[in-house]
Formats: C-alpha cells, structure tokens, sequence
C-alpha cells in the first residue's frame, strides 16, 4: 500500500467524521434530511462527472450498471439506519459500533469475494473495542434501552457498511469504474427513491428542513468526498482488507467530537475501547 494511497484514506477518515457530526445535529429531520444532502450531493459533483463524460473515461457494461445500482440501494439504507440510529442513540455509541463492524465484516467479504487473506488479531480486538465501547465496562448496559438501540442501529449500520464497501471495492477495482462515477450515480438513484417521500407532503418536508439546509450542505459536499478518497486508495490498488479497517480511525475522531462538540458522555471505558479499537485497525493494517 503506497504512502498516497495511506494519506487519502487518513484524510477520508477525518472528513467522514466531521460529516458525521453534522448528521447528528439533524438527526431529527429523517429521510427528508437525507434527500436533501443527496439534492446537494449531486448537483455539486455533478460537474466532474460530465467532464469525465465528455473525456469519454466513462464505459457502460452490464456488470457495471447492476453492480452500481446495488450500491446505491445499499447506500440509501445505510444512511436512513445511520439516521435512525442517531435519532436513538448517542453519536459516540452509534458511530463507533457502526464503523467497527463494518471493517470486520468487510475484511470477511474481501476474503469470501476478492481472495484476499483476512487478519485475525486486528479483527478480536475491533470487537473488543466495540463490547468497552457498548457497555462501558458494564455488561448490564447490554440491558439499558438507550445502549441497546445504540448497539443494534449501529450493528445494522456496519453490516451495511461491508455491504457497499465490498460492492463498491469491487466495482472500482475489477470493473474499472470511476470513484467519483460510482458515489454520483448512487446519490442519484438515493435521491430518486426519496424524491415520491418530499412530493407526498412537500410542505412537511419544507418545514422540516427549516435551519438545515446549512447543515445538509455540509454533508452533501464532505461525504461523497470522504468516500471518493476511499474509492481511489483501492483503485490505486490498495486492498480491500487494509482499506477498511484503516478508515475506522474516524472512530476516535467521532468519539471525541461527541464528547467535545456534543456533550455526549464519554466515560474513559468508552475512550479506552476507541483506543483498543485504533490497535485493533494498526495489526489489520500492518499484518
């Protein structure tokens, strides 16, 4: 793995949880939030696409189109679980969890679908990591309903996670899809499932947004980026096993947005499983 491809997906991790933070402040406004940023999302790169387009670097084949429109349905419910999640449940439980499933079961898909060979140790403490995290030092908060949701929207939310990232992994790499193509055509076909949801009570959805649209704005031009760096780490040719863990740093930068930013209590067992959990991400990478 190059020294390049190391960077973007460092940078990738801070801008994925500084996006993050933002969803979390409209956590309320639900799916018509996520229309909106995909809105955003599109007309924003749009651009870049059509140059690639008239370039002519953009090559249809069937494989291609079926492999890009199951991302984007696992893309829109990913981010309406992420949502929901952050509707329920704190943002330093939610997003931890959900971003320390996702590696794990990625690095099983890399395994099963791309032969590449998993890294056990990395994977016991990421799961480690995420149990401190969930519980706190305390298995009774397994019990609590606020930790239950946390740990269930967030469980959902890594294992649609591995989903797109194993779909899209291979999209880019064996298909030869653009980054920038893939994450466009996604946030369009999101936004045209959404889009009978604002039409049914367009006035709701109005009023629903009402002192979002900032918020929605930043969202829409930091999370396709976030993953745009992504996508081009594996089509320089990084593997998919060491990808996906290494983004999980965003974890710790989640965390303590939450605590900073937020609020959120986040006691030093939730710190200490974002530590194991970083450890857990350095042996996946470096073995």
């Amino acid at each position: 793995m190059t020294l390049a491809s190391v960077f973007l997906v460092v940078l990738a991790a801070f801008i994925h949880a500084g996006w993050n933070l933002l969803a979390k402040r409209a956590a309320p406004v639900g799916p018509v939030f996520v229309f909106a940023y995909n809105l955003i999302s599109c007309i924003a790169y749009a651009p870049w696409v059509m140059w690639l387009l008239m370039q002519g670097r953009i090559h249809w084949t069937g494989a291609g189109i079926g492999f890009v429109l199951l991302s984007g349905l696992i893309h829109l419910a990913y981010s309406l679980c992420l949502q929901r999640g952050y509707q329920l449940a704190d943002l330093s439980v939610v997003y931890p969890v959900a971003r320390g499933t996702g590696p794990m079961l990625s690095s099983i898909g890399a395994f099963v679908i791309l032969g590449e060979m998993p890294r056990g140790m990395g994977l016991v403490l990421v799961v480690t990591g995420i149990l401190l995290i969930a519980t706190q030092g305390r298995l009774a908060a397994f019990t609590h309903p606020g930790g239950q949701a946390g740990v269930r929207w967030g469980t959902a939310t890594g294992g649609l996670i591995a989903g797109y990232t194993v779909v899209d992994a291979y999209a880019v790499k064996a298909l030869g899809i653009a980054p920038v193509v893939l994450d466009w055509v996604s946030n369009l076909l999101r936004f045209g499932l959404l889009l009978p949801l604002v039409l049914a009570d367009p006035l709701r959805a109005r009023g629903a947004m009402r002192g979002h649209w900032g918020t929605a704005l930043g969202v829409g031009l930091l999370s396709p980026l976030s993953y745009i760096l992504v996508l081009a780490a594996l089509t320089d040719g990084a593997p998919l096993s060491v990808v996906a863990p290494m983004r999980e740093m965003s974890m710790m930068v989640g965390a303590l947005m939450g605590m900073l930013i937020l609020r959120e209590t986040v006691g030093p067992w939730r710190l200490g499983g974002c530590g194991v959990l970083i450890f857990g991400v350095v042996l996946l990478s470096a073995s």
